[in-house]
């Protein structure tokens, strides 16, 4: 606003308070008043835009865990009783196949040493016994019984070998070893998922109830979801379905059902639902809350941008045109797809719907 203003002084100021003079003592020039704010404002209009129909994939959400393959998991057992003397790995460790997991101490390790080195020693003596009855039987020197039983008794010593040194593989030890220490190794590659032991522990065979370290190949782990009796119909194998993970959000697994189980669970009344995933870098873990969503056909739904719906408190909400002015709706969301929200309930096909700048309606709207 601009002002131009006379100053008085002296007697000019008696004069203009006897009224002789009469002054105006600061004149202002007229302004335009600034025009009213409105919602509709050019950096952030509020655009309307119709809520259409729109054909949407019906899914079934099923509540599922993340589980090892049992084919590509593996429980490592003491192949003899012991002490254990090392224990190489911890959980979370990742394992080539051959590796050495822990080692054990064992008197079985020992006795097998000396089985076979007693086996060699029959072995050779009952062959050279063979050899030199052959020897006589072709100078026609011996009988041809005390050859055969020469025979039959270096072949029995060649099968007490064989199984000496079998023994020795199962105990995964070297022929050539002269120690009674037992190598644990990696029956595959994987990750460490239990260790059972420490060293100086005493260790038990196979009739062991706990192994001693458990691994698993997470390269490909399972999703295992329930369906309830009532959804059974509309979950079948080979069904394509999608994956998500709470625990890594906004990230979405694709697979196809592999199998469904045939007999209900009798306590929770439902199917298991088996669907196997590629899972590079071991991404995905044991134990891991999953859920399995399952296409079973399209439908047609309401349909509206993303942005037009507004959530407050327990209440979701959208912004109608009614007569030229917003009114404000409760509606109920569905899936979301491409940037747009399906509403199952409160609004109609072609009903104008507030989408950008619907926040600036926010208290400002009528409501219904």
């Amino acid at each position: 606003m601009k002002a131009n203003c006379i100053f008085l002084t002296g007697a000019g100021w008696i004069l203009a308070l006897s009224g002789v003079v009469s002054v105006t003592a600061c004149r202002q020039e007229p302004t335009l008043a600034a025009p009213a704010l409105s919602r509709h404002t050019t950096s952030n209009p509020v655009v309307f835009v119709p809520a259409t129909e729109a054909p949407l994939a019906n899914q079934l959400t099923l509540s599922a865990k993340v589980q090892t393959d049992p084919a590509r998991s593996f429980r490592v057992f003491p192949p003899a009783s012991g002490r254990v003397l090392a224990v190489r790995v911890k959980p979370g460790d990742t394992v080539s196949r051959g590796e050495i997991l822990a080692t054990i101490e064992s008197a079985d390790a020992g006795s097998a040493q000396s089985d076979l080195a007693k086996a060699q020693i029959e072995t050779e003596r009952a062959q050279r016994a063979a050899n030199r009855e052959k020897g006589l039987l072709d100078h026609g020197a011996a009988a041809e019984k005390d050859y055969i039983d020469a025979k039959a008794a270096a072949d029995s010593a060649q099968a007490e070998l064989a199984r000496a040194m079998r023994r020795l593989e199962v105990l995964d030890m070297n022929a050539q070893a002269t120690t009674d220490s037992i190598p644990l190794l990696s029956p595959s590659r994987g990750v460490v998922l239990t260790v059972n032991a420490a060293p100086g522990e005493f260790s038990k065979s196979l009739d062991n109830a706990d192994p001693l370290i458990t691994i698993a190949d997470l390269s490909t782990v399972w999703a295992i979801g329930d369906v309830f009796e009532k959804d059974i119909a509309r979950v079948q194998p080979g069904g394509k379905v999608t994956i998500t993970v709470g625990a890594f959000p906004g990230q979405v697994w694709k697979g196809r059902i592999d199998s469904v189980s045939g007999a209900l669970d009798p306590v929770t009344r439902t199917l298991k639902v088996r669907v196997a995933l590629p899972n590079p870098g071991d991404k995905l873990k044991p134990e891991m809350f999953a859920t399995i969503h399952v296409d079973v056909g399209p439908h047609i739904a309401i349909v509206v941008p993303a942005a037009a719906v507004i959530h407050q408190g327990e209440n979701t909400i959208v912004f109608v045109e009614i007569n030229g002015n917003p009114e404000q709706k409760n509606v109920t969301t569905g899936q979301a797809v491409d940037g747009k929200l399906e509403i199952t309930s409160g609004l109609h096909e072609g009903q104008r719907v507030a989408a950008n700048g619907a926040e600036l309606l926010t208290g400002g709207a009528s409501q219904q």
